[in-house]
C-alpha cells in the first residue's frame, strides 16, 4: 500500500499528518480527516475498516477495481466509486484509453480515497484545497465534489485529445483512401468511445444522487455544486457520442469514395471493352473460312475494313470521352 497523504484538518487548515500505524484521530466539530491510499490490501484496510466503521460491503467493491461509477448510502457514510481515464499514447496510430479506479468514504468528519490503477493522483486537488482553507473547511462533502470534479476534468481532457485525432482521420478519408492499418485505427477508437460511454452513463448517474436531497451526508448548500458537476458529464457524454458519429461517418464515407473510384473503373473498362468488341467483332468475321464473303477479293478490301473499324473505335472514344467514362 502507498499512503499518498493523510492529515488531520481544523477549519479547513492542516493541523497535523495522521500515521496510519497508530490509532486514528476522532475528528471533533469543524475537524477533517483525509487519507490518501493506492492499491491497498484487505489486510491494509483493515484497520481503517475498523476504526471508522466502514461497511464490509463497500470495503470489499473499494478492493475490487472493476466496478463501474455508482453512488451508495451505508448508514452515516456514502460510498462511491468513479472510473478514471489515461490515454496511452505508445503507438502514435493507435489509440488505447486505459481505466482506473478510485473508490471514495464520505462520512460527516472524513473521507478515504483508494485508488487502483490511476495514472493521476489527487494531489493537485489537495494542493489546491489547502491553499484555499475556505473552501476545504466546507467539510467532506466539498472534497468529494473536488475530487468527482477532478476526475471528470480528466475525461474532458481525454476527449480534447481524441477529438483532434478524429478530425485528422476526417480530413485523411477525403484526401485519400483510408489503407488497411488506418481503416483498423478507426474502428478500434470507435470501440474505445463506446467503452468510455459506458462509463460516462454511470457517472452522470452519480453527479445526479449527489443532487438529491435525501442524501443526509451532502449539505443542501452543495447542490450547485454537483448540478455543475452532472451538467461537465453529461456535456462530455455528448461529445463522446458525435466523436463517435463522426467515425461512422468516416467509414461511411471511406466505403463511398471507395465505391465511386471502383465504379469509375468498371466505366473505363465497360468503355474500352465497347472499342475494342468493334474490331474484334470485324476481324473475327473476315477470319473466318468462307470463300464467298463481300469484298474478300477486293483489292483495296484490306484497307478499307482497317479505316471502318478506326472510324468506329474513334467515334465510340469520343462518345466515352465526352460521357466522362474516359
Amino acid at each position: 500500500m502507498t499512503v499518498i497523504a493523510a492529515r488531520l484538518y481544523r477549519d479547513g487548515v492542516k493541523l497535523t499528518d495522521v500515521d496510519l500505524a497508530q490509532p486514528l484521530p476522532v475528528p471533533a466539530a469543524g475537524e477533517l480527516l483525509w487519507i490518501g491510499l493506492h492499491e491497498p490490501t484487505e489486510n491494509e484496510l483493515a484497520p481503517i475498516e475498523e476504526q471508522l466503521k466502514l461497511h464490509p460491503l463497500a470495503v470489499e467493491d473499494a478492493l475490487d477495481h472493476r466496478h463501474l461509477p455508482k453512488i451508495e448510502a451505508f448508514g452515516d457514510h456514502l460510498f462511491a466509486v468513479a472510473r478514471t481515464v489515461h490515454l496511452d499514447d505508445d503507438e502514435a496510430a493507435k489509440t488505447r484509453i486505459t481505466y482506473g479506479n478510485t473508490a471514495i468514504f464520505m462520512g460527516k468528519h472524513f473521507i478515504v480515497t483508494v485508488r487502483h490503477g490511476s495514472m493521476r493522483d489527487h494531489s493537485p486537488v489537495r494542493t489546491q484545497l489547502e491553499a484555499t482553507p475556505w473552501m476545504l473547511a466546507h467539510g467532506a462533502d466539498f472534497v468529494l465534489h473536488a475530487i468527482l470534479d477532478f476526475i471528470v476534468d480528466s475525461y474532458l481532457d481525454v476527449i480534447d485529445v481524441l477529438e483532434d485525432r478524429v478530425l485528422a482521420m476526417e480530413d485523411r478519408a477525403l484526401d485519400a483512401f483510408l489503407d488497411r492499418e488506418q481503416t483498423s485505427a478507426v474502428f478500434s477508437l470507435r470501440r474505445d468511445l463506446f467503452r468510455l460511454q459506458r462509463v460516462l452513463g454511470p457517472m452522470q448517474d452519480v453527479a445526479a444522487r449527489c443532487m438529491n436531497l435525501s442524501l443526509p451526508q451532502i449539505d443542501g448548500d452543495m447542490v450547485p455544486y454537483f448540478r455543475d458537476l452532472h451538467d461537465h458529464v453529461r456535456r462530455a457524454d455528448y461529445r463522446v457520442a458525435g466523436l463517435r458519429d463522426t467515425l461512422t461517418s468516416v467509414i461511411e464515407t471511406s466505403g463511398l469514395l471507395e465505391q465511386q473510384r471502383q465504379g469509375a473503373i468498371t466505366r473505363q473498362l465497360a468503355a474500352w471493352a465497347a472499342i475494342l468488341a468493334v474490331p474484334t467483332a470485324i476481324a473475327g468475321i473476315y477470319g473466318m473460312n468462307f470463300d464467298i464473303m463481300p469484298e474478300l477479293r477486293w483489292r483495296y478490301g484490306y484497307f478499307a475494313i482497317l479505316g471502318v473499324m478506326t472510324m468506329i473505335c474513334l467515334t465510340l472514344y469520343v462518345r466515352f470521352k465526352r460521357a466522362k467514362w474516359l
